[in-house]
C-alpha cells in the first residue's frame, strides 16, 4: 500500500473503515510494519496516527465518546475518580496532533483528512466544556489528575492557538478561563507536577488573562536551577530516577513555559536558551537509545507511554533545530522503526481503543497506579514532526542510517560528548 493508496483509502472510508468503536471490531491490516504495507514515512506516520485518534475524536464529535470509550483502569488502580481518563485521552491526544492540525487546508487526501480531525477536535473541546453535554470533562471532581490533563489541553492551544484556540466560541473559551483557574486550588507535587500548573497558567497570560506568575516562576526555577542534573538530564523531584520522564513532561513543558512568557521579562530569555540546549542534548541521547533493529529502551514509570518518550526528539525536528551531528534522514528512519515495532495490532484491543501496555494487551501488569486507558494516548506527542509540510526536507531527505547503525555496521559515527550547560 503506497502512499497515494493510503490516504485515498483514508480520505475516502476514514479510519472507522479499519475501527469501529461501537461495533468492538478492528481491523488492523495497516499494522503489519512491513515495508509492503505502506512504503512512504509520512503516510505511515499519518495512518497511524490516524488509528490511535479516530476513536476519541469520532465520538466525542458526536457526544458518545464517554458512552463508546471502555474506561479501563490498571489492576492497581487508585481511589480515584476514572472518569478523569476522558480529559486525560481527549488532553494528550491533541497535545501531539496540534502541530500537524495547524498546517493549512489544501485538497491533498492528507489535507481533508486533518480538516476533518481538526473540526472534530473543536467539537471536543466544546462538548468537553459544556456542563450540559454527555461528554463534559471531570472538571471538579476530587481527583488532582484534572491539573496533568488541563496541562496537555494547554499544551495543544500553545502549540495551534489559530487552529484549536481561536475558532472556538466565546462561550467555550470563557468556560476554558473558568475551569484553568479553578485548578488554582490544587496543590501539585514537588514534581513534573510542577509544570502542569506552569502550563495552564503559562497559557491564562498568553492569551491575555491574569496568571499566578509565581506559579510559573517556582516550576522553572526548580528545574533550572536544582533539579537540573546534568547532561542534558533532569530529576524529577529531589531524587533522580530513571526513566521517561524527560521525555514524556518535564523538557517540553519546560521550555514552552518559559517561551511563552519570554515577554514577561528579561530574566527568561537565558533560562529559556539553556533549557532549550539541555533539551538537545536529551534529544541527542534519545537517537543513540534506538538500537540497530528499531528497538528502545523501555525502563522506569509509565512506560506503557510508549513512544511518548521521544517527545523532545520530535520537538526539535519541528523546530528545525536538531544537533549538528544528527541528520533528519536518520531521525526520521529511526523514529519510524520504533513505531513499527510497537504499532502492529497486538496494543489495539478488539474495541479499537489502545490497551495499557507497551506492545501487548497481555502486558496490564506494566500499567501504574494511576494509569487508566486514557493514559495511554500521551504517544501521541512523539508525531509532533507531522506538523512541518509534506515538501519539508525532513520528509523528502532520503532516510539515513542512525547512529547505533553505523557503530554496529563498523562505519564512522559521531564521538560523544559531555555539555556543562
Amino acid at each position: 500500500m503506497n502512499r497515494r493508496t493510503v490516504f485515498k483509502f483514508l480520505a475516502t472510508f476514514g479510519m472507522g473503515a479499519l475501527i469501529s468503536p461501537a461495533q468492538g471490531k478492528a481491523s488492523l491490516n495497516i499494522f503489519t510494519g512491513s515495508e509492503e504495507a505502506v512504503q512512504d514515512d509520512r503516510a505511515y506516520w499519518v495512518s497511524v496516527l490516524s488509528h490511535i485518534a479516530t476513536p476519541i475524536l469520532e465520538n466525542i464529535s458526536k457526544q458518545e465518546f464517554r458512552k463508546n470509550m471502555p474506561m479501563e483502569v490498571s489492576p492497581v488502580f487508585d481511589s480515584r475518580d476514572s472518569g478523569v481518563g476522558y480529559l486525560e485521552a481527549f488532553g494528550r491526544l491533541i497535545a501531539g496532533m496540534a502541530p500537524w492540525l495547524a498546517l493549512p487546508d489544501d485538497e491533498t487526501t492528507e489535507g481533508k483528512l486533518r480538516k476533518k480531525f481538526r473540526e472534530q477536535a473543536l467539537l471536543g473541546i466544546q462538548y468537553g466544556l459544556d456542563p450540559q453535554s454527555p461528554d463534559y470533562f471531570t472538571w471538579r471532581g476530587p481527583s488532582s489528575q484534572t491539573l496533568v490533563d488541563a496541562a496537555h489541553l494547554a499544551q495543544a492551544f500553545l502549540r495551534a492557538p489559530q487552529a484549536l484556540w481561536e475558532p472556538l466560541s466565546e462561550i467555550t473559551k470563557k468556560r476554558v478561563v473558568e475551569e484553568f483557574k479553578l485548578l488554582r486550588m490544587i496543590k501539585p507535587n514537588e514534581s513534573n507536577w510542577l509544570l502542569f500548573a506552569a502550563m495552564t497558567e503559562t497559557f491564562l497570560h498568553f492569551i491575555g488573562e491574569e496568571c499566578v506568575r509565581e506559579k510559573i516562576d517556582y516550576a522553572v526555577n526548580k528545574f533550572d536551577k536544582e533539579w537540573y542534573v546534568g547532561d542534558g538530564w533532569y530529576s524529577d523531584g529531589d531524587r533522580f530516577s530513571f526513566d521517561h520522564y524527560n521525555g514524556y513532561v518535564i523538557h517540553c513543558m519546560q521550555v514552552e513555559s518559559l517561551k511563552h512568557n519570554l515577554d514577561a521579562g528579561n530574566h527568561y530569555q537565558e533560562m529559556y536558551e539553556r533549557a532549550y540546549k539541555r533539551m538537545q542534548r536529551y534529544a541527542h541521547h534519545l537517537e543513540r537509545l534506538i538500537s540497530p533493529e528499531g528497538y528502545y529502551t523501555v525502563v522506569g514509570r509509565s512506560s506503557t507511554y510508549r513512544n511518548a518518550a521521544f517527545q523532545p526528539l520530535a520537538a526539535v525536528a519541528l523546530d528545525n533545530q536538531l544537533p549538528e551531528d544528527i541528520s533528519k534522514g536518520q531521525v526520521r528512519a529511526a523514529l519510524t522503526a520504533v513505531l513499527k515495532h510497537i504499532y502492529k495490532g497486538r496494543n489495539i484491543g478488539k474495541s479499537g481503543w489502545l490497551t495499557m501496555g507497551v506492545v501487548g494487551v497481555e502486558q496490564q501488569n506494566l500499567a501504574d497506579y494511576y494509569t487508566n486507558a486514557g493514559s495511554m494516548y500521551v504517544a501521541s506527542l512523539s508525531f509532533l514532526p507531522l506538523g512541518l509540510p509534506a515538501d519539508d526536507e525532513f520528509w523528502t531527505c532520503k532516510p539515513e542510517k542512525w547512529t547505533s547503525q553505523k557503530i554496529f555496521a563498523g562505519e564512522t559515527f559521531p564521538k560523544d560528548y559531555y555539555v556543562t550547560y
